[in-house]
């Protein structure tokens, strides 16, 4: 039997039952921050630290995994219902786990010069492909008129939630609260400086807090690592530092979902292979030409379904040569029997 406050962190039926018999007496905790060669958590009887094993590094957890203990050490990371992650930072082709068993991201920019579509759509297909609800909270709305950053934001995609905040306001924690009850969820994600860690306080987190640069709207980081935060209305937030740049592999559902309506209208242009740029017939074309797309929504879709493919081909080729770094050096240090 799983303690309520276990339940309360985010503990649900389909963990249990990725729990063998012979694990059944392993205590299960939630990692709630990563550093090098241990790990925080909570468990049943409060925060506690866990020691890494050479097999589970910590490069291969995320902040929101569930874990077994095994007295100080993790003995395995238990089934993830979500997760977030991207290809490492400039020219590594390694993926970065974000966060893990999230059920909301709140996709957060300001009503200022770092408001960018491209961006918001990257973290869009982040969340669609992860299966995660994605919602856009748009900050310093008392510093401008945010109905053309809204109409903005919800014009990406269809249904999707829309919040414009003062960050500091007390009402954050009212327009948020649906998202952040007991057992749920949720991840900040957005450029530094836009509030993210402002709205964490806002919900009961106690995260340190600086301000942008006017010249050019871009923020200084406040939050140098991701912690899962226990919040006021029940539910739990990871705050993650700024993300300076969002490399996206393996999304290609995603991407799918995001620009549905510009697949579906590629389906009936007249040649199978039309490129969308001046082929007669054209369906995507047309609905430009009728003001039913966004002419800037096609180059967009086509940037990102070639920097998915390359990404993901990337790493494949990457966990390819490392297996097979692997299978040599098992090889080198075998010996045949003497005889």
């Amino acid at each position: 039997m799983i303690p309520q406050n276990l339940t309360d962190l985010g503990w649900t039926a389909s963990l249990q039952d990725d729990i063998t018999e012979a694990e059944a007496m392993l205590p299960p905790a939630r990692l709630t921050a990563l550093h090098r060669g241990r790990v925080e958590a909570i468990a049943a009887s409060g925060p506690i630290e866990l020691l890494c094993p050479p097999n589970l590094p910590v490069t291969v957890m995320a902040v929101g995994d569930w874990v077994l203990c095994d007295g100080p050490r993790v003995a395995r990371v238990l089934a993830r219902t979500t997760l977030l992650q991207r290809r490492a930072a400039g020219t590594g082709t390694e993926a970065q786990l974000i966060a893990a068993n999230v059920d909301t991201m709140f996709i957060t920019t300001s009503c200022n010069g770092d408001f960018n579509a491209a961006r918001i759509e990257r973290y869009l297909v982040l969340a669609h492909s992860a299966g995660i609800t994605p919602v856009v909270l748009l900050t310093k709305a008392d510093l401008a008129d945010p109905a053309a950053f809204v109409a903005a934001a919800a014009a990406l995609s269809a249904g999707l939630s829309v919040l414009a905040l003062n960050a500091k306001s007390a009402e954050v924690a009212t327009a948020l609260a649906p998202w952040v009850q007991k057992g749920q969820t949720a991840v900040l994600l957005g450029s530094s400086g836009v509030g993210k860690s402002t709205i964490a306080n806002s919900l009961g987190a106690n995260q340190a807090t600086g301000d942008i640069r006017e010249v050019d709207a871009k923020g200084r980081h406040t939050t140098t690592a991701r912690n899962l935060l226990p919040l006021t209305a029940g539910g739990w937030l990871i705050d993650t530092p700024g993300v300076r740049e969002l490399q996206l592999t393996d999304v290609a559902d995603g991407i799918d979902i995001l620009f549905s309506d510009l697949i579906d209208l590629s389906a009936q242009c007249r040649f199978r292979d039309c490129q969308h740029d001046h082929e007669p017939g054209c369906a995507v074309q047309a609905a430009i030409a009728a003001g039913s797309i966004d002419a800037a929504r096609l180059p967009r879709w086509r940037k990102l379904v070639t920097e998915e493919k390359t990404n993901t081909a990337a790493m494949a080729t990457s966990r390819v040569r490392a297996a097979g770094k692997h299978t040599k050096k098992s090889a080198t240090k075998w010996r045949a029997p003497k005889k």
